[in-house]
């Protein structure tokens, strides 16, 4: 029996614990011929791995994170998502197609907690690549977001691109300060790294800047598994919510795309939260 391989590309990118989910899937749906591995690939080869990983190392695909998602998007043929987004995160080498996932996992995993998002009102923390994906899938969503991030020049070229590529004229930029003192936001999305593991007592929300009173907090940050953010929220009797479901339900996207096959959601979330402490117990963590 053939081996069907699948796998992540990053630089580093020991830390991820997308193989624990996806063998876990494989082994809980008995497919023994697929293996998800680690695959350390330093930013000056992409387009040479790439070649090599697709036409000698019997890969059907990859996920692909940090820092390669914008660098392999010159070499694949992206859908239309990829292309709004500028990133990819899941490419298929049957056909050399490329996707972001990203934009399911978070509004899937958002879904799965029960938030409403047609009509909702959202201030989105932050305008990196986490960011683009969130505006843009919660805008295709039927949500009304709002943008805030500490330089308005880098969240006015993400709003300017988002314009141009998808359309989007509906999201629009305020300070923290000036968007906190506003009622009516019923989700606050944090689509920034501060408060990630070992920064923990970080977070993007200063103390200084009143707090929303009952809001939910998604916070794409999954290690640690609370945030000061995600606490911050509690103490003012709002929800919080932590980013593993995102990645798994990302995840669970890119199993759907290479297999076929229905992914045991689950049984990926169960291997994730495992591999999650078992990391967090590591000397150092």
């Amino acid at each position: 029996m053939a081996e069907k391989r699948v796998g992540v590309m990053g630089w580093p990118v020991a830390h991820s614990i997308s193989p624990a989910m996806h063998n876990a899937a494989f082994q809980a749906l008995n497919m023994i011929d697929w293996k998800y591995d680690l695959l350390p690939i330093p930013p000056d080869i992409v387009r040479q791995s790439l070649r090599t990983l697709r036409e000698e190392g019997g890969y059907t695909g990859v996920n692909v994170t940090v820092p390669h998602k914008q660098a392999v998007m010159p070499y694949v043929r992206p859908d239309e998502i990829a292309r709004v987004l500028g990133a990819a995160n899941t490419i298929d080498f049957r056909e050399n197609r490329a996707t972001n996932t990203d934009v399911e996992g978070l509004v899937e995993d958002l879904k799965a907690h029960g938030v409403v998002l047609d009509g909702a009102k959202v201030l989105v923390l932050g305008a990196g690549g986490a960011a683009r994906a969130a505006v843009y899938g919660l805008t295709m969503a039927g949500a009304v977001v709002t943008v805030t991030n500490r330089t308005f020049e880098r969240a006015q070229v993400m709003l300017a691109d988002l314009t141009i590529s998808a359309g989007i004229q509906t999201t629009n930029f305020k300070p923290l300060p000036e968007a906190a003192l506003e009622d009516d936001y019923t989700l606050v999305l944090n689509c920034t790294p501060v408060g990630m593991w070992p920064h923990v007592d970080a977070c993007p929300w200063p103390d200084g800047v009143p707090f929303l009173q009952g809001v939910t907090v998604y916070d794409m940050i999954y290690r640690p598994q609370k945030t000061r953010l995600m606490e911050k929220a509690e103490l003012h009797d709002g929800r919080a919510i932590g980013g593993l479901g995102m990645l798994v339900r990302q995840g669970a996207a890119s199993f759907r795309i290479w297999t076929g096959e229905e992914p045991p959601i689950g049984v990926m979330l169960m291997a994730a939260e495992a591999a999650l402490t078992e990391k967090t117990s590591e000397p150092g963590s």
